[in-house]
């Protein structure tokens, strides 16, 4: 009697559980598939508790034209949630005493000796106060060339823009800072930045789909990857290309450290695991990555080094970093105190993924 009290008692239980993700399952998949009719998403969404994933779809086109679906493996450039690798860059050089947070800038860039007392740790949280490099370069580059990290250099040795705010002063949100990162990173290595992200995060890591990938600078044929698609002023999806070489996401193409890095969800799912464990880093390392980082007169960021930091009564801590750029919106949400894990990847840029992310937590927490 005991036994098949038990053995009820066990398939209920298995039956709840069952119910309950399946229910959970179709809430998402209703939602994306409405955000898809109204054409409000287009790409992959990998949801995850505690590392095993409980909702994973594809929605939409890779290719437009020749009507290739997305699937799992579809390959997305991520933008600025490219950040996060290339502070993971700098902290693994630190742990390995090649460099200290603590250096200033023109240790490795001599050059921007004339910037004073700015930072690798100012840049790591953005709070250095350097201008955008890429109103700078809309003024002052020439069009018909391509930019790298170098030139980023050069044209600020010429021109000398002013800061914005003396180091530590401000937080201001910087893709300058992270190009200046990634420069560093290739000088004090003496490799290039995606040469030395794969050796050290990505191949460990096994993250087989991830990569640094400049489509114009130095072109290649990759298989099942998303082109990113812009809506035009007649509201069809087109490729920024069509608006000319001109247009800053060609010439600039040759920079990274902001962006270019390139994945799946299911790669950023091993990064998101690898991130709770000490493969990478320990939790020193963690404490100054995932909590943020104050001004001088002490007031909180709500950044650290490559993430975004936040509290919520609902959920915990949370850390998370979004990127766009035009083609594609991406993001990343990691929910420390409770271990769960939201990615979305798009490529097409007008969706707003802050729209519904308010209805992804609430359904993953029933």
């Amino acid at each position: 009697m005991r036994r098949t009290f038990l053995l009820i008692t066990i398939g209920l239980l298995l039956f709840n559980l069952t119910f309950g993700q399946s229910a959970q399952y179709k809430q998402l998949d209703s939602l994306f598939s409405s955000l898809f009719k109204q054409k409000l998403f287009n790409g992959n969404v990998l949801l995850a508790d505690k590392g095993k994933i409980i909702f994973e779809k594809s929605y939409g086109f890779a290719n437009e034209k020749t009507e290739q679906k997305i699937n799992n493996q579809t390959i997305f450039e991520l933008a600025s949630v490219s950040k996060q690798f290339t502070a993971m860059g700098i902290v693994l050089l630190e742990k390995h005493g090649k460099l200290n947070y603590d250096d200033k800038i023109s240790k490795y860039i001599p050059e921007l000796g004339f910037y004073g007392n700015i930072t690798i740790r100012n840049l790591l949280n953005h709070t250095g106060g350097l201008p955008d490099y890429m109103e700078v370069f809309e003024e002052k580059w020439d069009k018909t060339k391509f930019a790298t990290n170098q030139d980023i250099v050069n044209v600020f040795t010429k021109y000398r823009p002013k800061v914005i705010f003396q180091p530590g002063e401000k937080y201001q949100y910087s893709d300058t800072g992270y190009t200046l990162l990634a420069l560093i990173i290739e000088k004090v290595s003496r490799k290039t930045f995606g040469k030395f992200l794969s050796e050290n995060i990505f191949q460990p890591l096994k993250m087989k789909n991830t990569f640094i990938y400049r489509s114009r600078f130095e072109p290649k044929e990759i298989k099942n990857y998303a082109l990113g698609y812009v809506t035009d002023s007649l509201g069809y999806k087109v490729l920024p290309d069509s608006f000319g070489k001109e247009f800053y996401t060609y010439y600039l193409d040759g920079i990274v450290g902001d962006g270019t890095v390139n994945s799946t969800t299911e790669d950023l799912l091993k990064w998101d695991r690898a991130l709770y464990d000490d493969k990478l880093i320990d939790s020193k390392d963690k404490e100054l990555i995932f909590n943020s980082a104050k001004t001088n007169d002490g007031k909180e960021t709500n950044y650290g080094f490559g993430w975004f930091v936040g509290n919520s009564k609902k959920y915990g801590k949370i850390v998370y970093h979004s990127g766009g750029w035009p083609g594609y919106s991406t993001y990343i949400e990691r929910h420390l105190d409770n271990d769960k894990t939201i990615i979305i990847l798009q490529n097409h840029s007008d969706a707003k993924i802050n729209s519904f992310l308010q209805k992804v937590r609430a359904i993953l927490y029933n």
